[in-house]
């Protein structure tokens, strides 16, 4: 009889807790085969079947992101924008895919302005930039895929044609009066739903038939790009078939930064992850306060530098192909330090400005596969139903990227032609003593300070990952202001105390979907075990592969 040989899981991990440290509701997947963490169980099941088919963490990422474009249309889906942290488990080595798209050669911020607008629009068909995800799940597919194109998408089309019965989460934030502003949406996606009902979408069964076997010419080129042109047609919009037909991803290299040892990657700008660096940076030059996570004394330490940090990212992120963008000066220490001495501990300052550096609604993913390779994956059609457009036939709503443009002449986020704007998606990566792991929280201008309170959480108060995506989070709009709002968990005696100090705190219910909803997905290189987790502010799970390469 084989003597059982026991491995020791994960020991180099302080945060790997026993059963009597358990301070989290859910347990963390493990697995020797690979693992899935997403925001609906569909989509996660639909991972694990494809690891368990042989495939790669990028196979088992594109046809969990094809399902939660049907389960949560509201989200994500073919019309939105994709970025990607990859780690090679060959090489060791981590890259970034940026796959958003940009706005119409024809589109200009002084058009916009002659026609009235003193603003970018938040929706409607001048809000549309051109959908970057087809393309960047092609790219990832081409570098890093092991199945055929085709399998990645065969539960996504069946659930469309056939039906899934509606979750909870999505069910209440399906309907919405951005869902009426044309004719096709509204046909398409209401009545809203309620919880547990069945809701089909043939139509977009058709985009992905049409996508699993033409590839991303179909929607680029073919009859989905034709269908997109036509609905720019018929709301007065600016897009053109070079606009979709010439949009290529790019490969990038992603920017980090240490705190207490951890290695954190985050993609460069256009993306928004430049803001979890820079609070982190400021973080780190104070010890974290030994009253706790959620005492007054840490909370008043990560908004005050919140504050900054979003002040310094509003000022200077934009395209860098379009606009200087001094990373260099803003990541350095030596700036978290300027930075950090603005922080009073005794009051809040409800104005922030920008420092100078010297020169030198959303769906997150997180797939490990059976040979190491971690994909961090974040995908999105900006706010809740987007621009609220729906090219006929296809199913899914177009992005209102655009809406993070800005008019004001000469401003580094001035759109342009052919411009990526500001961006709020960003996927997130850790290493440390041989630990690598894959991290997102969704929500908007939320994601920056989520992730920093999510490595807070592990790297000063020893947190396992599910118990740091679980614990309570505050969230904040903007940099200005003395407002912040908390989930209802954080203790009394803390939020009277952050009153005190002049925060000015609106109190949210428990694992509010305002916090947004995070996955992690990891592997301890000196064992080989994978491991997940997920928040349980959405409707998704992580789970393990039951076999696989």
């Amino acid at each position: 009889m084989e003597r059982v040989r026991w491995i020791p899981l994960l020991m180099l991990a302080s945060w790997m807790v026993s059963g009597q440290d358990r301070n989290q509701s859910r347990s963390i997947s493990y697995s020797t085969h690979g693992v899935v963490a997403t925001s609906h169980a569909l989509a996660t099941q639909a991972g694990v079947r494809i690891l368990e088919k042989g495939g790669s963490a990028v196979d088992a990422a594109i046809a969990a992101n094809a399902v939660l474009s049907v389960v949560e249309p509201m989200m994500c889906g073919p019309g939105g924008d994709l970025f990607l942290l990859h780690r090679d488990a060959r090489t060791g080595r981590l890259e970034g895919l940026n796959a958003s798209g940009w706005a119409p050669r024809a589109l200009t911020a002084e058009w916009l302005r002659q026609q009235g607008h003193r603003a970018m629009p938040a929706s409607g068909i001048h809000s549309v930039t051109v959908p970057g995800a087809v393309a960047g799940w092609h790219a990832a597919h081409r570098k890093f895929g092991r199945l055929p194109w085709k399998e990645l998408f065969a539960d996504a089309i069946a659930l469309a044609e056939n039906g899934h019965p509606v979750h909870e989460v999505i069910a209440s934030l399906w309907d919405s009066p951005r869902v009426r502003e044309s004719e096709e949406a509204a046909r398409v996606f209401l009545p809203a739903p309620k919880a547990g009902q069945i809701f089909r979408n043939p139509p977009l069964a058709r985009t992905f038939r049409l996508i699993a076997e033409g590839g991303r010419d179909a929607f680029y080129k073919g009859p989905v790009a034709q269908a997109i042109l036509a609905a720019s047609r018929r709301h007065g919009g600016r897009i053109e078939a070079a606009d979709l037909a010439d949009f290529e991803p790019e490969w990038v290299e992603p920017v980090s930064t240490t705190y207490r040892g951890w290695r954190v990657h985050e993609l460069p700008p256009n993306g928004q992850g430049l803001a979890v660096l820079l609070m982190l940076n400021i973080m780190e030059q104070f010890p974290a306060p030994a009253q706790g996570p959620f005492s007054a004394e840490a909370l008043h330490w990560k908004i005050e530098s919140m504050k900054l940090a979003y002040a310094d990212l509003m000022a200077y992120n934009a395209d860098p192909r379009h606009a200087r963008v001094p990373l260099q000066g803003l990541l350095s220490k030596e700036y978290a330090r300027q930075r950090a001495a603005r922080i009073d501990w005794n009051r809040a300052r409800c104005e922030a400005q920008p420092g100078q550096p010297r020169e030198s609604d959303t769906t997150y993913l997180a797939v490990a596969d059976a040979d190491g390779n971690v994909a961090s994956w974040i995908q999105s059609i900006r706010a809740a139903w987007g621009s609220g457009i729906s090219p006929e036939g296809t199913g899914f709503l177009l992005q209102n990227r655009g809406s993070d443009f800005v008019l004001t002449p000469g401003h580094p986020n001035e759109l342009q032609p052919r411009k990526r704007s500001f961006h709020t998606i960003i996927p997130g990566f850790l290493e440390k003593d041989g630990l690598v792991m894959a991290f997102g929280i969704m929500g908007g201008a939320n994601q920056p300070l989520a992730h920093a309170q999510f490595v807070s959480n592990m790297a000063d108060y020893g947190m396992n990952p599910q118990a740091a995506l679980e614990a309570p989070r505050f969230t904040k709009a903007g940099p200005q202001g003395c407002d912040v709002q908390l989930e209802a968990r954080i203790p009394a005696a803390s939020v009277e105390r952050l009153r005190g100090l002049g925060h000015v705190v609106e109190l949210r219910l428990d694992y509010s979907m305002n916090m947004g909803r995070g996955a992690v997905a990891g592997m301890d290189l000196h064992t080989g075990v994978k491991f997940a987790a997920a928040d349980p502010r959405g409707d998704g799970h992580a789970a393990p592969a039951l076999r696989g390469r």
